[in-house]
């Protein structure tokens, strides 16, 4: 495991696990919302995105989180285990609200300086309809990419720390 992939909803734990499991496996943790997000919630022009996500991907070992589909099949090509965390929309939307009070007019440690937490209507819908609609992308990409990968689904806190316990 030197090249890992982590993806889910919004609120699912993604950045989370990625400290976590850096710490564990002495391999860097690279955040997707720290690295494509500018100041001011400027999102990184697409083909800006690409090189980004290229140049991360080449290194020997990392651990990516994030969703952003523009650059999905650069990292699952190049990752060797894919993390799915496959939570409940209940508890993704509640751990969002649950950091929103933590950072509350701050940056959170994974996301770009000078992007103060917050919560919008488009945001809390996207995470409802995840189960709906991104989910289903994901399981339908997993009966299709390359079976030496490894895929992890994950779907609750004690399947996480099992998982912890195990690397």
């Amino acid at each position: 495991m030197k090249r890992v992939l982590l993806i889910g909803s919004g609120g699912a734990g993604k950045s989370t696990l990625a400290r976590k499991m850096s710490k564990q496996l002495n391999i860097t943790a690279f955040h997707l919302d720290k690295l494509l997000w500018k100041p001011n919630w400027q999102m990184t022009p697409k083909p800006e995105q690409a090189i980004i996500v290229n140049n991360l991907v080449r290194q020997d070992s990392w651990i990516i989180d994030g969703n952003y589909n523009g650059t999905l099949d650069i990292r699952v090509a190049a990752a060797d285990t894919i993390v799915f965390l496959d939570r409940s929309r209940f508890v993704c939307i509640y751990q969002v609200f649950k950091r929103l009070l933590q950072y509350r007019g701050t940056s959170r440690p994974d996301m770009q300086d000078d992007c103060p937490e917050k919560i919008d209507w488009d945001f809390l819908k996207w995470i409802w309809q995840f189960p709906n609609k991104q989910k289903v992308i994901i399981m339908n990409m997993f009966e299709t990419i390359d079976q030496s990968k490894n895929i992890v689904i994950l779907k609750n806190k004690k399947q996480i720390e099992k998982f912890l316990d195990q690397l």
